[in-house]
């Protein structure tokens, strides 16, 4: 990750407008153990108070680095009922990153985040078949399975 995604300019771009980076040496035995670091590299998204939001554990190339901090930030705003600010991240990573291993995850939480926003159960239903037209076999699309009875 140090030689290839996090000197990208696009990766500093993202992290100094966004988050706060904290880098923490593995002998920092309190944190990583607290933490439940298992193997380097271990990403967290932590929020405003310390508590785990998202958990990335390996190398990703900077095209599936920054979808995966635009859910991590998603799911900050979904946590905090800041539901426009996460659609805008939602929209972000569906947009620019079509093909990121993160669109099934983002596409279920961003039906989440619409059926919080409106209080319509339809908007997981659409989330549904966004998935099992998109994603069919993905695990996501397994989880969002009980809401196409809605």
């Amino acid at each position: 990750m140090d030689a290839v995604t996090y000197p990208a300019i696009e990766v500093v771009e993202f992290v100094m407008e966004h988050l706060i980076p904290l880098k923490i040496n593995l002998t920092e035995k309190p944190f990583y153990e607290n933490s439940r670091v298992l193997w380097t590299p271990t990403i967290l998204i932590l929020d405003y108070d310390g508590s785990e939001l998202q958990r990335t554990v390996g190398y990703l190339a900077p095209d599936e680095f920054i979808p995966m901090l635009h859910l991590g930030k998603a799911k900050l705003r979904l946590s905090h009922e800041e539901f426009d600010g996460a659609e805008v991240h939602f929209n972000r990573l569906l947009e620019r990153y079509p093909e990121s291993d993160a669109v099934p995850e983002a596409l279920y939480f961003q039906g989440v985040n619409r059926y919080k926003m409106k209080n319509n159960p339809m908007e997981l239903k659409e989330a549904y078949e966004k998935l099992l037209t998109s994603h069919p076999d993905n695990s996501w699309t397994k989880r969002a399975a009980p809401y196409q009875f809605m």
